[in-house]
């Protein structure tokens, strides 16, 4: 077991462990167990027993762990213009692994602030004002925020001319960290230390609150949220390291019963002559979170979004059976598909979650008219020449032709305008590895890299014949 490494993902419903070696590079044995909330070291203990390890092995073996559980990481994000500082915070929050409730703009109001009490985020995220910019909004939010009854870790990532005076206005029960930034400059986005702050927070405050601490007698410690682990696996393979090469561009979407997830790596820029990029920039590494299109607990409002007749169409079924069914998945997540037309339909959920994931998280293309002719306009990330798609997420793992699936991420022909891969390769986390090795990337990044490459390697999707 020399060189072993033990990782643990704590998610809501099942804790999962892999044991690697990294000498060996490669995966040594894997378990899962469900999620005990009320204390997550009993969870975690029938996991690690599931890995077949003696006592002696696991204690060698280095721990570390990431979490989605309780309820992951909450938190509301403040910024001062809707689409600038705002959206900045927003992109900070969710690049940290957070699960992002609301997003204010502007001065806060009475509303605002009654909104956020009953919200009860994990952390807030204050921006507001490029630096030697405007002081007098976040200084006026700062003082709303320092009224709620009931302290919160603040993260200050506004005008920095302003961060000291804007730190000192919380009493002392209220913890405040001071980031740079997140747009320093008009049109200049800098979220990655701010999400390593927020990181530390979730580290040294957010576990505790939890009581994920409980689990501190049988590994080292919670690191991050579970999808940053994700994120970090994402830009690891894209990046590679100093010995490997990186894959390039790529989007990683997780569909599970809450959200649909999707990560991207790559600057996005335009890749046909001639286009105007407006906005925002986009942050080299981006997620994005749908709510409202998970396969479980959100298939109601995937149902909504897709409307029920286009479901049923989809499903060969009627009306009736499609709502009958969906209302089924909702009241009882846990439930798994018997029959091949159950199975049908899970895979037509998973892939219209897709589609519609991948459509709000890429750029698209307008025309605009200018006295010099038509202009095309590019706003968010052109990712149309990404080489590799990889899925991930119990519905994927589970399905008996993932591939159908991760097909709703690349180009669809009634929206030719989005800016989707237009000829991916596709891989499936079929060892469900890619937080896993997110943990082990922040010290192994080499042994990391080739575990999760030929693991993924293992899991890629055959095409179609045409």
């Amino acid at each position: 077991m020399s060189g072993s490494w033990v990782l643990v993902d704590i998610g809501s419903t099942f804790t999962k462990v892999t044991a690697v070696d990294i000498g060996q590079r490669r995966i040594l044995a894997q378990s899962s167990a469900p999620t005990t909330i009320e204390d997550v070291s009993i969870g975690l203990r029938n996991a690690l027993q599931g890995l077949g390890l003696d006592a002696e092995q696991l204690r060698q073996a280095r721990k570390l762990a990431c979490s989605s559980a309780a309820g992951g990481l909450r938190m509301v994000a403040i910024g001062l213009v809707q689409d600038l500082t705002a959206k900045a915070a927003r992109l900070a929050a969710l690049g940290a692994g957070a699960r992002v409730l609301s997003t204010y703009s502007f001065q806060l109001t009475e509303a605002d602030r009654e909104e956020i009490i009953e919200l009860q985020p994990d952390i807030i995220l204050l921006a507001g004002g490029t630096d030697g910019g405007n002081r007098e909004n976040i200084l006026h939010n700062a003082k709303v925020l320092a009224s709620l009854p009931n302290p919160v870790p603040v993260v200050i990532a506004g005008n920095r001319s302003v961060a000291q005076e804007v730190a000192a206005c919380f009493p002392p029960e209220f913890s405040t960290y001071i980031a740079p930034n997140v747009m320093p400059q008009i049109g200049q986005l800098q979220v990655d230390p701010a999400r390593e702050v927020i990181r530390r927070v979730f580290m040294e405050k957010i576990i505790y609150a939890k009581g994920l601490d409980k689990a501190g007698r049988w590994i080292e410690g919670i690191f991050m949220p579970t999808p940053a682990a994700v994120l970090r696996a994402g830009q690891l393979l894209s990046q590679g390291t100093a010995a490997r090469k990186g894959w390039g561009d790529l989007l990683i979407v997780d569909v599970g019963g809450a959200t649909t997830d999707v990560h991207s790596l790559g600057k996005g820029l335009p890749t046909r002559a001639g286009v105007v990029v407006r906005g925002l920039p986009e942050p080299y590494a981006k997620r994005t979170v749908e709510g409202d299109l998970g396969v479980r607990v959100s298939v109601l409002s995937l149902m909504e979004t897709v409307g029920p007749d286009v479901l049923a169409q989809e499903v060969n079924w009627t009306r009736e059976e499609v709502e009958s069914r969906a209302e089924l998945l909702h009241a009882h997540p846990d439930t798994l598909p018997e029959s091949d037309e159950e199975w049908h339909f899970d895979r037509v959920l998973a892939r219209l979650a897709v589609a519609h994931a991948v459509s709000r998280h890429v750029g698209r293309l307008s025309e605009l008219y200018t006295p010099a002719g038509l202009v095309w306009v590019q706003e968010g990330k052109d990712l149309s020449s990404v080489a590799t798609v990889i899925g991930t997420g119990g519905v994927l793992v589970r399905s008996h032709d993932p591939l159908a699936v991760l097909e709703g991420a690349g180009k669809q022909g009634d929206a030719p305008l989005e800016l989707r891969p237009e000829d991916p390769l596709f891989f499936l986390d079929g060892s469900y590895i890619l937080a896993s090795m997110g943990l082990l990337a922040q010290e192994e990044p080499d042994a990391a890299f080739d575990i999760l490459t030929d693991s993924l390697s293992n899991y890629k999707l055959a095409r179609r014949e045409q």
